[in-house]
């Protein structure tokens, strides 16, 4: 089941038990981001607080919170079930009979259906303010030494001036004032290329509170060719519905629970944080240019919809496992050597990747690394790659470690690539220029120089294990296996 708005989201995860509501006074300084942390790294439920002190609207946290309510979100069970529907769409081979191509017309139908509708009307506009005030949102201050509070889940909406192409990013917004925030889009991202492209002024929309797929979309790492609507459409299985918006010429989701309309002044800089960030670290204060708030629209009783980012695992973990996993099929495209892929949760998503390939050739993990490192937005700022066979599990931590740690010769195997880093990577010297380091632990062959015999691994032969799992019960083992701790070695893999 697929959902139109976040209000539709919310009330599936009440049915479920997946939500918790706060009925008691709550601060938006410092106490929602405090809750929130403790709940999302025990694994806890969306939290909805309805009391939120200076504010009369209810702030929602952890929504995403966990892989199934991660799925749900797509209306799926797990993350891989939507990328087996992405792979499907991505199929371009010509079926050899009549049947199977019947078939494959209907698994191409959801493209179609995916195409953004725009409408006359929607509930993001039942109320219209044109004196905004920023001041009356619940604006989360998360972390002590915040510059101020932060709107942390915006879409913010962008279109370039000469092919009228869209695109919806996420970038933090720091509240100054009634009408004005910062907008934190970074060098690399595709608002600050629309933003170079129209000059001093830049008309921009702002969504806050829209349906689990599109917000998803937001932070997807597409390029600028897709559509972040039309992806959200193929991620649910129906079209997004958009409305025109009252001040500015771009379309936002009819749904939505809040929309900003305003104007970013690309000769107004100001500083900018710090701000408590995902790395689990301050990004530092820098200059940003300013949005300017015209007009403020939302649905009846709306509800706001925050995130708070720190010190992983966060709510974040999961839209960068999604990530991982929905954009693998991608990725395949491009590179097919690629098994599989960990953006592990500890990295940050964008600091450490770890690859399995179907290793073919002498230096075949190096050019996977330079492949990946060119692959733009989606790889091209990875701090840290690893490159291993593909027999190896690289959801396994501690397979990856051990295969890593036994094969690795950093004279031969390890590449240092200088080129971009993130611009919240601080431990760049120069901000976002910096050295990615690449490392092919994978197995060797005299034909890349290694004159030595690679020693076979140690795997126990078939006869033996299926002899002794025959007899197990009559060993005695299974009285063993009831004994053993939950984190014992066998299991430690496969936390995430």
């Amino acid at each position: 089941m697929a959902f139109d708005s976040l209000r539709a989201f919310v009330d599936a995860l009440d049915r479920s038990g997946e939500l918790h509501r706060i009925d008691v006074p709550v601060d938006p300084f410092l106490e929602i981001a405090e809750i929130t942390d403790r709940v999302v790294k025990a694994g806890g439920p969306a939290l909805l607080f309805t009391n939120v002190k200076g504010s009369p609207f209810p702030v929602l946290t952890n929504q995403f919170g966990t892989q199934s309510r991660m799925a749900k979100a797509f209306g799926a069970q797990t993350l891989d079930e939507v990328a087996d529907r992405i792979r499907k769409l991505m199929d371009l081979s010509i079926p050899a009979s009549a049947v199977e191509r019947i078939g494959k017309l209907l698994s191409l139908a959801p493209l179609a259906s995916a195409i953004p509708k725009t409408v006359s009307s929607g509930s993001c506009q039942d109320v219209v303010i044109d004196t905004p005030d920023l001041t009356q949102l619940p604006v989360l201050t998360t972390w002590p030494l915040d510059a101020g509070p932060f709107i942390t889940l915006p879409l913010v909406i962008t279109k370039d001036p000469q092919s009228g192409r869209a695109n919806v990013g996420m970038y933090r917004m720091q509240v100054y004032n009634a009408r004005e925030t910062g907008m934190h889009w970074q060098r690399h991202k595709q608002g600050r290329a629309h933003a170079k492209a129209w000059g001093d002024r830049i008309p921009v929309a702002v969504a806050i509170g829209a349906d689990p797929a599109v917000t998803y979309a937001a932070t997807a790492p597409l390029p600028p060719v897709i559509d972040e609507f039309l992806f959200a459409g193929l991620l649910r299985g129906k079209p997004v519905k958009l409305v025109q918006c009252k001040t500015v010429d771009l379309k936002v989701p009819a749904d939505a629970e809040f929309v900003l309309e305003g104007y970013v002044d690309n000769t107004d800089l100001r500083t900018e944080g710090p701000f408590g960030d995902h790395t689990g670290v301050y990004s530092l204060a820098d200059e940003y240019p300013t949005f300017h708030v015209q007009c403020i629209t939302h649905r009846r009783d709306p509800i706001y919809a925050a995130t708070v980012v720190g010190k992983p695992p966060m709510e974040d973990a999961w839209l960068g496992k999604a990530t991982e996993r929905l954009f693998l099929p991608l990725l395949q495209m491009v590179v097919p050597e690629v098994v599989d892929m960990n953006l592990p949760v500890e990295g940050g998503f964008h600091n450490l990747a770890i690859v399995s390939i179907k290793k073919a050739y002498p230096g075949h993990a190096k050019k996977v690394m330079n492949a990946l490192w060119g692959l733009g937005h989606m790889m091209m700022l990875t701090r840290l790659l690893v490159i291993v066979d593909e027999d190896v599990d690289v959801q396994d931590p501690r397979a990856v470690a051990w295969f890593v740690l036994n094969n690795l010769d950093a004279q031969h195997d390890v590449v240092m690539m200088p080129g971009p880093v993130d611009d919240l990577d601080h431990g760049s010297y120069t901000p976002a220029l910096g050295v990615k380091i690449g490392v092919d632990a994978t197995r060797k062959t005299a034909a890349e120089g290694y004159t030595r015999e690679w020693p076979p691994d140690m795997v126990m032969d078939e006869k033996t294990r299926a002899l002794v799992s025959e007899r197990w019960k009559a060993y005695g083992l299974d009285r063993i296996g009831r004994m053993l701790k939950p984190d014992a070695w066998s299991g430690q893999g496969k936390r995430w």
